[in-house]
């Protein structure tokens, strides 16, 4: 039996959501603010195999949560649920430290079937090996390799630099990124990534030094409409460009192309 944090401030709403999960066979403990459930995730230590977790809280709100359980190492499970209407909130959501999130207002059977599919990635996850899940935690590759997309009859140019034996790995300019494993490695220091770092990467190392719109980047990589605010795509920017770049503030990898979008350049002139 999978035990399940309900972080929502709406009683009726999360009364709704114990009843209907615990009838799909789950054990589900509710939390009313965000301060609540980091009492219980954090301070207390409580094991639960995923939270499903409201943007919209009174105190600290959903991102903020997230974003503190990630800093404490705690690599629950997280579904989060957004405001209808806000694609921003699903980017500061992936930023902060999410796995996948569900619109307001959702379908129930949409929201238990998001559910299940995080809790048996955990259980693969645990399956795997200790080792594995001790190095990633809830890193957990998603289902769609979101840089194999095609748009139109447009190509994907060979990536530059060196990809490694099985495909999930890319080095250049003396650094590794490890897409399977979420880590990026430099001068024997390992930063870990998050999933849509990792994706984000992903998507710009392949696009072989081929400029690519924020447009593509938001309809590719997040599957968002072009109308949303593209300063969370540039907060990410910045955030890849303290990992990989020498000196962030005259970047050689991560390019801007002014008023089109970005490129990665593996090897610069």
């Amino acid at each position: 039996m999978s035990r399940v944090l309900v972080v929502e401030d709406e009683a009726h709403l999360a009364q709704g959501l114990r009843f209907n999960l615990q009838a799909e066979g789950h054990a589900v403990e509710v939390a009313a603010d965000g301060e609540a459930a980091l009492d219980r995730l954090v301070e207390k230590k409580e094991p639960f195999d995923a939270v499903v977790l409201d943007v919209m809280l009174p105190g600290k709100s959903g991102f903020d949560v997230a974003a503190l359980l990630r800093e404490k190492k705690n690599y629950v499970p997280i579904l989060m649920l957004t405001a209808r209407g806000r694609p921003e909130d699903v980017l500061e959501g992936f930023a902060s430290g999410a796995d996948d999130y569900l619109a307001k207002p959702f379908e129930l059977a949409i929201l238990i079937a998001r559910l299940e599919s995080l809790l048996r990635r955990s259980v693969w996850m645990k399956d795997a090996g200790p080792a594995r899940a001790a190095m990633i935690g809830d890193k957990m590759i998603a289902d769609q390799t979101i840089g194999d997309q095609t748009r139109g009859d447009k190509t994907r140019p060979e990536p530059q630099g060196k990809p490694e034996a099985g495909g999930d790995t890319f080095s250049f300019a003396g650094k590794s990124i490890d897409f399977q494993e979420l880590e990026l490695r430099s001068l024997g220091n390992t930063i870990h990534l998050t999933v849509m770092e990792a994706e984000f990467l992903r998507y710009l190392v392949r696009s072989g030094g081929r400029v690519v719109s924020r447009k593509a980047i938001l309809e590719d990589v997040w599957g968002l409409h072009e109308d949303t605010d593209t300063r969370a795509i540039d907060n990410f920017v910045v955030r890849l460009r303290r990992y990989i770049e020498e000196d962030p503030s005259s970047p050689k990898h991560l390019q801007t192309v002014r008023g089109v979008g970005y490129r990665f350049v593996a090897e610069p002139e």
